[in-house]
């Protein structure tokens, strides 16, 4: 049997909660806490931790997901999350521009921790407002090889097409490593 850890991040209110929740076996094991504050809420909780869920994908893969609190004040736990993961997830609400620029900053601060396989999940493609994942690919400036993939964190189908391309890219890194060799 072997295990994948994929870590899924993003700004706050992004979608990673739902994106886990959406396609879990398991119940999602949350760290979701009140908000206290009310000014401008888009939610009313947040995670100060992690979420964990997890995935059979057949009787010799399964996939560990870890998601990521979304706050700044919660950054320290990124580092640890992300040790041993093989892939990343960026989760970008495509209805709210004015989180692209810390959409940014965290996707560059998970490529610092390790040079894995990641793409761009562009969040609630469903909605009117949402920016296409083209125009995502460029504000956010994503590298054209990286992938930036329409995503709704609710819908299971959407969320495993998503991971479905992750894990594609992890094998081409897999197949190529062992070429090298």
């Amino acid at each position: 049997m072997q295990t994948l850890k994929i870590v899924v991040t993003g700004p706050f209110s992004s979608g990673k909660t739902e994106f886990i929740q959406a396609v879990s076996e398991i119940d999602v094991v949350s760290t979701e806490r009140k908000i206290t504050r009310k000014s401008e809420r888009i939610k009313d909780q947040t995670t100060v931790a992690m979420d964990f869920g997890r995935i059979t994908i057949d009787e010799e893969l399964i996939l560990y997901l870890f998601g990521t609190p979304g706050q700044r004040r919660f950054d320290f736990m990124w580092e640890i999350l992300s040790e041993g993961m093989l892939g990343f997830v960026v989760m970008v609400d495509s209805t709210r521009p004015e989180t692209f620029r810390e959409a940014r900053r965290i996707l560059d601060t998970f490529r610092s921790y390790s040079p894995v396989p990641y793409l761009v999940a562009a969040n609630k493609q469903d909605l009117d407002d949402a920016w296409p994942a083209d125009d995502l690919r460029i504000v956010l400036r994503v590298d054209p090889d990286v992938k930036v993939v329409p995503c709704v964190a609710k819908d299971k189908e959407s969320v495993k097409s998503v991971l479905l391309e992750l894990l594609y890219a992890i094998l081409e890194l897999v197949e190529v490593e062992a070429e090298e060799v």
